[in-house]
């Protein structure tokens, strides 16, 4: 059993809870999920992790209520427990030494990007963030974000918060300005395609993480598929970040689609 020793609502469909998992703090690093189920009879929900703390032996996850199971641990309280957290799983980020680095990241995708963020940070990397949500409400971690960032670029669709524009627009402005080595992105498939597409025109590197259509999380359901540079691969196992140039992200939001 691993116990919830904290709770935080960024919104009523959104939360993050602090989880007691000595073993998955020590040894995660950026990029790694976990499979979650909150009960004997629970689903299989992958999670990405945003932070860790090794010391308490606690690990962060911020989970959207969509289906049921979500919804389910969404309504979980601080002493109540999960039954199972397996992890860490998939394959670490690669962080680089030095150089600028544009991390953005899209409504809930802001989670699993902080670790990143935090990891190019600590690594001597200039560090540009870039978040974006439709509305001022629905931006989540930026204090912890701004913390690790050089700089912090706020995208509203509605503009009540920063500046009314999507995420490429705050992309776009950096890229601009000034030399950027790599750039990472996490967030709704749409908004990873048109990230990708831009930074292919002025030929910038860039990581796209897909954790979001990942479902067992172990590669025998075969959901998570996709193709990139015309070879399958599975997300959770073979990812979940890979090249976003690569990826065929028309073919993945077809797939998505209900």
């Amino acid at each position: 059993m691993y116990k919830i020793t904290a709770k935080e609502h960024f919104s009523d469909a959104v939360v993050k809870l602090t989880v007691e998992a000595p073993l998955i703090a020590k040894s995660r690093r950026p990029g790694h999920f976990v499979i979650v189920i909150d009960s004997k009879h629970g689903e299989r929900i992958p999670l990405t992790i945003a932070d860790a703390d090794p010391a308490a032996g606690t690990i962060t996850l911020v989970v959207q209520g969509v289906g049921e199971s979500t919804k389910s641990i969404c309504a979980m309280e601080p002493g109540q427990s999960l039954t199972d957290v397996v992890g860490p799983l998939g394959r670490a980020t690669t962080i680089r030494n030095g150089g600028t680095v544009v991390c953005c990241g899209g409504g809930v995708g802001v989670a699993p990007l902080l670790p990143i963020i935090k990891a190019m940070k600590a690594a001597g990397c200039r560090v540009i963030s870039v978040l974006a949500a439709r509305t001022r409400d629905l931006i989540i971690l930026e204090k912890e974000v701004r913390a690790h960032s050089d700089e912090v670029l706020i995208m509203t669709d509605d503009g009540t918060y920063g500046q009314k524009g999507l995420v490429t627009t705050g992309v776009e402005q950096v890229l601009l300005r000034e030399p950027v080595d790599e750039v990472v992105t996490i967030g709704p498939a749409v908004m990873m395609k048109f990230v990708a597409a831009l930074t292919r025109k002025y030929n910038v590197p860039t990581v796209a993480s897909l954790n979001t259509i990942m479902v067992d999380g172990t590669g025998m359901c075969g959901a998570c598929r996709v193709s990139v540079g015309g070879k399958m691969r599975f997300v959770c196992i073979d990812g979940p970040e890979f090249d976003a140039h690569q990826v065929d992200f028309d073919e993945m939001i077809m797939r998505l689609r209900p």
